[in-house]
């Protein structure tokens, strides 16, 4: 082995194969005389001989009392590479095609370096981008497939750019380099400022495309199709929508897909879901999900000038394939409706720090029931649906979508392995697996509300480790099991799991797990409620492995504990009783709204009243002169600005937002 003298690792093996690594480049970018298309042994080798070489001259080296030498954590920001610099580490066509990525549009979550996550991280649509190595740029790395590395790796420094005010190459004369052409060289810019302490760790950014005067044609096509179809259920209501009008909302979603408004559309599928799930009688359907749905569609479209492509997830790739992922399993949730049932497998893609799910349907005969337990044995990726959610799946044919859900196949011999899960839990990297809840929700930091949120799959999945449980009992009048625990930093979680008629042992099994000697760590949905931490589990990892309560046997005859009661504040109370009157409103359709239902918007309003929370009252009686004065069709308006009003009001107030002011108005 020799280093030549512009940093160059050369090495010759016994078999007389040269391999060279060029600094500054990864290993994919390494030379061997061999015949492999791809990284070697002869690579591993040689890095492997390299790191022996320099740990033993480190070791004989005098000791370095530099500052530098002390240095452990490098405050750092990939913006400091402009576009020259892009161009010369990955090429000329990279810059090309992220370029048109750019045009679109894009949204990225950007985690900056800390002492405890020292990687600059960014979170695109359907990728995860991290750069290891600080003011180097060849090192960076990403789930997504080699052929795209180039193009998300400079999508990932434009989003640093875009956070630190640095965005936009410049051509030598100060404009802005044209769209259609690739960067003109320019001077270097002066390297951008690194994160101050007051900067937020992590933030979310849109980047290029349209402009708010530009989105206006967006509400003439599938949107304002949509809007409509929604306004005619909120004036007639689910019970008067036949399949008719299913089909309607089938085409208004294919258009709003075909537009690539992905988020609208994702509204639109849940709503047929609600409309099927009430037509056949299922306990899917939610009168108050159904109202927050048309309400959703209206926030997106008045929210869509201000922020396109976070608002209506416009021209976000549909999927992008990723090269080889090991996925560690998180548990199982188990749906469906009478005619189907759905299993949604949940991954924690450790290299990403996030967590994706992997959907299932299976078609249900006429007289077929199957409960969850009954799922566990059918087959997915060749091994029973228990092992799967209980495993490491490695992939080399793994696609992922702007949603975060994944798609595996098979494809040829070992290809995709499924191996047993072990200890894999406890090696999740921070961002996965907490040990400080309370934590990692300022963190999060602050966040659109839910109803222009992107529709996210898995965003607030996590593992929590456990350092005790308190108390496990069980909330007849809810019917869900309620268990209080700790992790190691002392905060204490509610973990409330609501009972699911598909799995009928589920909360036996949840309660037998949760009272194991020995926790180590439970997966679920990590969200706040009333000022308190809650987690949805999914799964319980013990001393006698991990327990999946959806896959459980069972039938849920295990006499539990009684949990303790919980009170209410009278804002939460005031809030919920008004969204569902409103939700019943849109339910009997405002066009068949019964004397009784029109008293219970007054009484709502002066609850509300009584609560301080006077908007949202004014709001509702709004609504309620307008039902009397002009009629069904010119209320449709007032009905959308107090559902919103109050779905916001409540979901601030119940995650322990500093909030709400005297007036009822939402902070921002």
């Amino acid at each position: 082995m020799t280093v030549t003298d512009d940093g160059t690792v050369r090495g010759r093996f016994p078999d007389g194969t040269d391999t060279a690594l060029p600094p500054g480049l990864g290993l994919d970018a390494a030379d061997c005389g061999c015949a492999a298309t791809g990284v070697c042994r002869h690579h591993i080798g040689l890095v492997l001989a390299y790191q022996r070489t320099y740990q033993r001259t480190a070791e004989s080296a005098p000791e370095d009392d530099s500052p530098a030498a002390k240095a452990e954590f490098v405050d750092w920001t990939p913006a400091e590479f402009d576009d020259d610099a892009l161009t010369a580490a990955l090429g000329r066509a990279a810059l090309f095609a992220a370029q048109r990525v750019k045009d679109r549009g894009y949204v990225a979550r950007l985690h900056r370096p800390t002492a405890a996550d020292p990687e600059p991280r960014v979170e695109l649509p359907t990728c995860t981008v991290r750069f290891p190595v600080p003011h180097e740029l060849g090192y960076a790395l990403t789930d997504a497939s080699a052929a795209l590395r180039g193009e998300v790796v400079v999508l990932a420094a434009w989003a640093f750019r875009a956070a630190d005010g640095t965005d936009g190459a410049k051509t030598a004369d100060g404009t802005a380099t044209p769209a259609a052409t690739a960067p003109t060289p320019a001077p270097a810019p002066a390297p951008a400022p690194t994160a101050t302490p007051n900067t937020p760790r992590t933030t979310e950014v849109s980047v290029g495309g349209r402009t708010p005067t530009a989105t206006a044609h967006l509400t003439d096509g599938p949107l304002r199709t949509a809007l409509a179809l929604a306004d005619d259920l909120l004036l007639d209501g689910v019970q008067q929508a036949g399949p008719v009008f299913a089909g309607s909302l089938a085409r208004a979603q294919k258009a709003l897909t075909g537009a690539l408004l992905h988020w609208p559309a994702g509204a639109v599928a849940e709503l047929r879901e609600q409309i099927d799930a009430y037509a056949t009688r299922g306990t899917h359907y939610e009168a108050e999900r159904f109202a927050l749905l048309l309400a959703e569609l209206h926030a997106r479209h008045r929210a869509a000038g201000h922020d396109p492509v976070g608002v209506l997830g416009t021209k976000e790739a549909p999927e992008t394939p990723l090269r080889r992922v090991r996925l560690v399993a998180l548990g199982c949730r188990i749906g469906g409706t009478a005619r189907d049932r759905t299993a949604e497998t949940y991954f924690a893609h450790a290299e990403a720090g996030i967590a994706l799910v992997l959907r299932k349907r299976w078609e249900l005969t006429e007289d077929q029931t199957v409960s969850g337990h009954e799922l566990a044995g059918r087959r997915l990726l060749g091994s029973p649906l228990r092992t799967l959610a209980t495993a490491n799946v490695v992939s080399e044919h793994t696609s992922r979508a702007a949603d975060r859900t994944v798609s595996i196949s098979r494809g040829r011999i070992a290809a995709t392995s499924v191996t047993p899960l072990g200890s894999a839990w406890r090696e999740l990297p921070g961002s996965l697996l907490l040990r400080d809840t309370a934590a990692h929700l300022r963190a999060a930091g602050a966040r659109p509300p839910r109803l222009i949120r992107p529709r996210v799959e898995a965003e607030s999945v996590r593992v929590v480790e456990v350092a005790a449980v308190e108390s496990v009992g069980y909330d007849p009048a809810a019917q869900r099991l309620e268990a209080v625990v700790r992790d190691p930093a002392g905060n204490e979680i509610l973990v409330r799991a609501a009972y699911n008629p598909l799995c009928p042992g589920g909360l036996d099994a949840l309660a037998a797990a949760l009272g194991d000697q020995e926790v180590h760590g439970v997966s679920g949905m990590l969200n706040r409620a009333h000022g308190r931490i809650v987690l949805d589990p999914l799964a319980v990892l013990t001393s006698k492995g991990v327990i999946i309560p959806d896959l459980a046997p069972g039938e849920g005859d295990t006499t539990l504990a009684m949990a303790r009661a919980r009170s209410t504040d009278p804002i939460t109370t005031a809030l919920e009783s008004a969204l569902t009157t409103l939700a019943q409103a849109a339910h009997h359709g405002l066009r068949r709204l019964t004397t009784p239902a029109r008293t219970r918007l007054t009484d709502s309003a002066a609850a509300l009243q009584r609560a301080g929370l006077h908007t949202a009252a004014r709001l509702i009686r709004d609504l309620d002169t307008t039902l009397h004065r002009d009629g069904a069709t010119a209320a449709v308006p007032a009905w959308v600005d107090a559902q919103i009003q109050l779905a916001v009001s409540l979901e601030l107030h119940v995650e322990g937002a500093e909030g709400l002011d005297t007036a009822g108005n939402p902070d921002g």
